[in-house]
This record gives structure tokens, sequence and C-alpha cells, in this order.
């Protein structure tokens, strides 16, 4: 069964703080009938593979009677917006500012896919040691990865931009990438619901080679490349 849609601030990366429910009650259910009935077309009663997730995020971003009216613009933080939950897949509706982006990070084991609904957006891919690989995707496009995929997504350039993002299984404990001033790149786990300061991201910094704080609970180090 699906869950209602939420706007969620961006200081939760992926929050699902109920007290942040802002859409009215009437909308919510709505919306949630109208976001069933175009799922029932999608739904395999399992997980979905990078192609399935690609093809589901990919229609929504074709029904914008679904999600346009839940757009919300911030210059301090991304705005998320639940649309989807069960028990075998999750999506939501990310709104993003220049110059905001979400860090190195993988997804705890789920596969993903990422369809751009307005503007424009950057993937980072990190290769320690080497150049980062970098793509520009603009409205229309769509790119999917899997369950140890690793990157950063930035806002890329000009109007504010909205992705629709499907995962499957949901996202459970992610994992959140810091360089310290050693050159270390330390793996520090974290859940769903985690504090994240948007900003540039963190591809240029590891690129310089300068990083954030190591935090505490950075339990595992990378020592050789991370690459697709």
């Amino acid at each position: 069964m699906s869950s209602p849609p939420r706007v969620v601030p961006a200081r939760f990366r992926f929050g699902r703080d109920p007290e942040s429910e802002l859409v009215q009650p009437s909308l919510v259910h709505a919306d949630e009938l109208m976001l069933r009935r175009w799922y029932r077309h999608h739904d395999r009663k399992g997980y979905l593979t990078r192609s399935e997730l690609a093809l589901l995020a990919e229609d929504l971003s074709a029904h914008p009677e679904l999600w346009r009216h839940l757009l919300r613009r911030s210059p301090d933080q991304r705005q998320y917006v639940q649309m989807f939950l069960d028990a075998h897949v999750e999506i939501w509706l990310i709104c993003w500012c220049p110059p905001q982006g979400t860090g190195f990070h993988d997804h705890g084991g789920s596969r993903g896919a990422v369809a751009v609904a307005q503007g424009m957006l950057s993937e980072t891919l990190p290769n320690i040691g080497g150049g980062h690989r970098r793509a520009l995707y603009r409205r229309g496009d769509c790119f999917s990865f899997g369950a140890s995929h690793i990157h950063d997504v930035q806002h890329a350039a000009g109007d504010p931009a909205a992705s629709l993002h499907s995962y499957s299984p949901p996202l459970g404990e992610m994992g959140f990438y810091e360089l310290d001033d050693g050159g270390t790149l330390t793996r520090r786990p974290g859940d769903s619901d985690e504090e994240s300061a948007d900003g540039p991201g963190q591809a240029a910094r590891l690129a310089s080679g300068s990083g954030a704080d190591e935090s505490p609970r950075a339990l595992a180090t990378v020592t050789s490349a991370i690459t697709r």
C-alpha cells in the first residue's frame, strides 16, 4: 500500500520526520488515489530491476499532474516529497536550487534510478587517485545504478531543477563518504533521516585533497579506487 506524499525539509537526507507534514489532508488523499492507480501498471509484487526502476521514474516524470503541484523551492535547502513507499519500492521528488548537492554517498544496497523532470543535474563518480567522471543530465534524461553505486548528485546550472528518484528495495542505512586531512577516504554509515547540509558537493573537495572533518562514526576505510 502506498504512503501519502510528504514534503520533507532537506536537512533530512531522505527524511521521514512526522513533524514535517505540510500537505493538506484532502490533497494527500486525492494524490494517493491517483498515485496508486498509476503505480498499478508498474507493480511487480516484488523488487524492481534497474531497467524497471528507470521506466518507473521516466513514466512518473511524463505525468506532471502527479507531482507538479508538489514542487517547492528553497535557496537554503533541498526540498523532498516522499511520493510512494511499499515493501519493495520507494519514490521521491527532490527539488534543487544552485549550488545544492548531496555529497558522495551510496544507497545501502538499494538499486535506483533518477529522472530529471526540470532543469539540469550533474552526477559525479568518485575515482581515487584519478579524475572524477562527471555527467550532465537535462530535462527528459534518466540514469540508473546498481546496489553498490557511489555518486555525488548536484544542481548543475541555470534554473532550479526537479528530479524523481525510484529505489528498490526501499532505502535503509546509507553510506556517506568523507576525505580527511590525511587523504583517507572513509565510509560513514547513516540512516535515511541523517542531517545533510547542502552545498556544492564533495567532488571538488576530493579532487583538491581537502575534505570535511572525519566523523567519529566512521567505521570503514576505503583504500582502493572506487569505480562505477
